[in-house]
């Protein structure tokens, strides 16, 4: 394991999307009822005690990009950010990214972010589990740590920090409603965590590459993307979800199967009907950890180790012309 050096970069650009970071309750004993995205950035950075030792001379420039509770993320608001991460990153002053966000849907957010943003420059995702007003927020120490991320000379690519741990956007999954450390990487494991402002990497390794429609989702406008829908195998499922879905229009399903790539056989039907129609299938697995080994029935399966709802954003943009 290695730990490195922060590096020197002249600025740290923070994009607000909203979430439970910028959270507030009546309460302060209150960590669930609360209503997301009421602060703006600054409002999170100026809450982040010990900030200008971190940044170790670098500036700060925050912007709101969104005001969200991460629920109800959108392809329209993914497309905003994208294009405003391409507008900062372009700037040759600016080392790194930070985005706040909340927390449910931030692991498809950072995916989608790393399949269309070509840049060597860091990424940062960070979040928070209680809200700003908490009694003991989370939020600050997750920003604090992004930071260090972000200057330390071996980050790169799109990254998720939360509770003192480091995770890939390929391999980052929400595992708990409700404790701070909320996020897993599955068998991978975390890239590295932050320890007393320190960047401590688990193995550099290799990182992952953008997509090659990339471009067409930064310019295609988010209506007319195609409609890609997810299903889950289970007991007693139900065939005409995949004949309502087709009927409506859908140009991709991805499958979440049981096991090992498992499908229950009425759903397997339809979908080999749903195939012949020209509809693009991918398949994965239920299971938490693992990926499908060999090939499951007539279903191709999903890039091996993404969770289905990243496998539909991959989807989603393999369809894209």
């Amino acid at each position: 394991m290695q730990v490195f050096e922060a590096k020197k970069i002249g600025k740290i650009v923070v994009l607000g999307t909203g979430g439970t970071i910028a959270g507030t309750a009546a309460s302060a004993s209150d960590h669930t009822g609360y209503t997301a995205g009421q602060l703006g950035v600054q409002h999170l950075l100026d809450a982040v005690p010990g900030l200008n030792d971190t940044l170790q001379g670098a500036t700060l420039v925050g912007e709101q990009v969104a005001q969200l509770d991460s629920k109800d993320m959108d392809h329209a608001t993914w497309q905003t950010l994208a294009q405003r991460c391409i507008h900062w990153l372009a700037q040759p002053d600016v080392g790194g990214l930070v985005i706040t966000h909340g927390t449910d849907t931030l692991e498809e957010t950072a995916w989608f972010l790393q399949q269309v943003l070509h840049s060597t420059k860091p990424v940062v995702l960070t979040c928070a589990m209680r809200p700003a007003t908490a009694l003991a927020p989370d939020g600050p120490q997750n920003l604090l740590d992004a930071m260090a991320v972000v200057l330390d000379p071996m980050a790169r690519d799109v990254l998720v920090v939360c509770a003192g741990r480091i995770h890939s956007a390929r391999d980052v999954e929400k595992i708990h409603p409700y404790r701070l450390d909320a996020f897993n990487s599955g068998e991978a494991g975390p890239r590295g965590w932050i320890e007393q402002g320190r960047v401590r990497w688990a193995d550099p390794g290799s990182w992952p590459v953008v997509h090659v429609h990339a471009r067409q989702a930064l310019a295609l406008p988010p209506a007319d993307w195609p409609w890609v829908a997810v299903l889950h195998s289970h007991a007693g499922a139900d065939a005409r979800q995949v004949h309502a879905l087709v009927a409506a229009g859908v140009k991709g399903l991805v499958v979440a199967g049981t096991g090992n790539g498992t499908v229950h056989q009425d759903l397997l039907n339809a979908l080999a009907q749903a195939q012949a129609q020209g509809v693009a299938l991918r398949l994965t697995t239920r299971c938490e950890e693992g990926q499908i080994v060999g090939q499951a029935a007539a279903l191709q399966t999903a890039p091996l180790g993404l969770n289905v709802y990243k496998a539909r954003i991959s989807l989603m943009l393999d369809l894209m012309k």
